[in-house]
């Protein structure tokens, strides 16, 4: 299966950027990958390099040689060496379509080419719920919505400020790392109103977003072991995986990592430390299913478990339901549930909306599951790239 023809999506959807890739082959097969860019700020350049990469590297490829074409992108791009989220969720949209195309010429899931599932269904987390809660009570009161929903096991951001007059509800990170005693004490009190609203048995994870520093996140790790957290995610700067290790000796609270790394290589000191116990890669942006699968296989040899990180369009979701499957230390997988009903109606079968009592199944369908939903899509097109002669 030759690869004859591109469409490149940016979607714009309550604040929000999905970046959508749909290969084609000169069999009529489609399959859909996504750059996972929608948070934040980078999905343009990604959609100037992945146009450059399928035109260069890409377009007139076998299908089904998806490793060779990935080293390919890794070795000739130059920039891929030590690069960053843009060029590796580029690469990791094509990756990922390709093993979309590769399912679907076979009529199997995806997870059937990874070695099969472990499982038929997966237990989700609800994340986004807290975006417009600033006081302790209004946090507490936020909670309610998770719960209602029927999940038991929750995330926010205790250092967050919420913008509240935001249409799609965001918040401003710490800036400049600057942190006093009383800012400690309302994140304090904001986990401890969230563990007394919902209770014992549900499963609290606070995401620090590398806003502190080592000493500063220490002092608040230690107040914090006290509500049971399940993790404490992110709590020093990325590139300083020794300041992460220093983080993990010094509390007795799981830290999880890795949603800013890049690769298997970018994680490689994070496991050589034993600087968290569990790791977050993003299909979309890390470099896509196989790459990580490895990563996966890596951190069952250091054993720490995996939980993919999740904030983009309903195609990294089915991305990461078919990883999900087939990775024997999987621990849990992080969604955003309770965006508007747009953001997932870009494809005929978004996941999020299919969640029951917090578990959600692993699509059985061919490929990724899931089909572009034309109407919706076809607005938001960026790029269309044919090989020449077809």
């Amino acid at each position: 299966m030759k690869i004859t023809r591109a469409q490149i999506y940016l979607a714009e959807v309550d604040g929000r950027r999905p970046l959508i890739l749909r290969l084609w082959t000169d069999e009529g097969i489609q399959g859909v990958g996504e750059a996972a860019l929608a948070y934040g700020i980078g999905a343009t350049g990604a959609v100037a390099i992945l146009e450059e990469m399928l035109r260069k590297i890409v377009l007139g490829r076998d299908a089904s040689a998806i490793e060779p074409i990935w080293s390919d992108l890794y070795d000739h791009t130059f920039w891929a060496k030590g690069g960053g989220p843009v060029i590796f969720a580029a690469i990791s949209a094509i990756e990922t379509a390709l093993w979309d195309i590769k399912g679907r010429a076979l009529g199997v899931p995806v997870y059937q080419l990874l070695g099969g599932s472990y499982r038929k269904d997966v237990r989700c987390y609800a994340n986004g719920w807290s975006f417009r809660a600033v006081t302790p009570d209004e946090t507490a009161k936020a909670a309610e919505i998770p719960l209602k929903a029927g999940y038991d096991a929750i995330k926010f951001y205790p250092l967050a400020t919420p913008i509240r007059d935001h249409p799609n509800g965001v918040f401003a990170h710490v800036s400049r790392r600057e942190f006093d005693r009383d800012f400690e004490d309302l994140a304090v009190a904001r986990v401890r109103a969230v563990r007394d609203a919902v209770g014992p048995k549900v499963d609290i994870m606070v995401d620090m977003s590398a806003e502190l520093t080592t000493d500063a996140i220490l002092r608040l790790g230690r107040r914090l072991q006290e509500f049971d957290l399940m993790f404490l995610e992110e709590p020093v700067d990325p590139f300083d995986p020794d300041a992460m290790k220093m983080v993990a000796d010094g509390l007795q609270v799981p830290i999880a990592a890795g949603e800013r790394l890049y690769t298997r290589y970018g994680f490689r000191r994070l496991f050589e430390l034993r600087a968290c116990a569990i790791v977050q890669p993003d299909i979309g942006t890390v470099g896509g299913i196989m790459e990580t699968k490895k990563i996966a296989a890596i951190a069952e040899m250091y054993n720490m478990r995996v939980q993919p990180h999740l904030c983009a369009g309903p195609v990294a979701t089915a991305a990461a339901l078919q990883l999900d499957a087939c990775i024997p230390n999987f621990l849990i997988q992080e969604l955003y549930p309770f965006r508007i009903p747009d953001h997932f109606n870009l494809v005929d079968a978004p996941l999020e909306p299919q969640v029951r009592n917090g578990r959600l199944a692993i699509p059985d369908r061919p490929g990724l599951g899931v089909d572009l939903v034309e109407k919706r899509i076809a607005p938001f097109l960026q790029h269309e790239l044919t090989l020449q002669g077809n």
